[in-house]
């Protein structure tokens, strides 16, 4: 045997012996930060907009904020309005405290009778690492992919739900109490979200009735508890 097929039979061999997720293309990502555009300059929240008692730039760094003395009574968005995109990747990194609850909400719409309120898709985050990575619609469907599940949505259907990968080993791969990065992958569809390159949700949205094609992203202060929650480094592609 040639070393050339000495070296495609051990790629094989290796690839059957490993994890799926190291040799299926589709649950890890990479992507190169040159294809990126900035959505925030570090300094200010130009090109956003939200509630000035919850948001703040702090460190190179979009901070959401609830205190004791300044809780919310509903959750809170501050929202992106230089665009809204169809298809798209979106990459950041963020950090959330302990009992922390947030998310970045996508192909969203505004809710009329509450300030700064979107509904639609949301990678949750949250920092017991309980919803982190899942997909769920705000003020919609709700839970659509949990961690670790593809799902596939039909009109007046029960979704059909298939493992990606085991839940709690994919909670093992995010960091708790410091930065992870997150990247949303929105193409027709479909959506995913990758945590620290590692695939946490595959969502095919087939409902035509209910399903958002393009829309408003924002990120999320849940009511409740006081928290607080860190963006820097957004990027997205178009």
């Amino acid at each position: 045997m040639s070393k050339h097929r000495n070296s495609i039979f051990s790629i094989l061999v290796l690839c059957v012996s490993s994890s799926v997720t190291s040799c299926d293309s589709t649950t890890t990502a990479q992507h190169s930060q040159d294809e990126f555009k900035n959505m925030f300059d570090g300094k200010s929240l130009d090109g956003w907009k939200g509630d000035k008692m919850v948001w703040r730039v702090e460190n190179n760094a979009i901070v959401g904020e609830t205190t004791a003395e300044h809780p919310i009574k509903s959750n809170t968005f501050l929202i992106y309005e230089k665009d809204q995109p169809t298809d798209f990747e979106l990459v950041a990194e963020f950090k959330i405290s302990d009992g922390g609850n947030s998310g970045i909400q996508y192909r969203s719409s505004t809710v009329d009778s509450i300030p700064f309120t979107l509904k639609g898709y949301q990678a949750d985050i949250d920092g017991g690492n309980v919803y982190t990575g899942q997909n769920y619609e705000e003020r919609g469907r709700g839970f659509l992919a949990k961690r670790g599940e593809t799902a596939v949505l039909e009109k007046d259907q029960q979704p059909r739900i298939t493992s990606v990968a085991n839940a709690d080993s994919l909670k093992s791969l995010i960091k708790s109490g410091d930065w992870n990065e997150i990247h949303i992958i929105a193409k027709g569809n479909r959506l995913r979200h990758f945590i620290n390159g590692n695939l946490m949700s595959d969502v095919t949205d087939n409902d035509a009735n209910l399903r958002m094609m393009k829309g408003l992203i924002g990120f999320q202060v849940h009511a409740g508890p006081p928290m607080k929650v860190e963006y820097r480094n957004i990027k997205i592609k178009n």
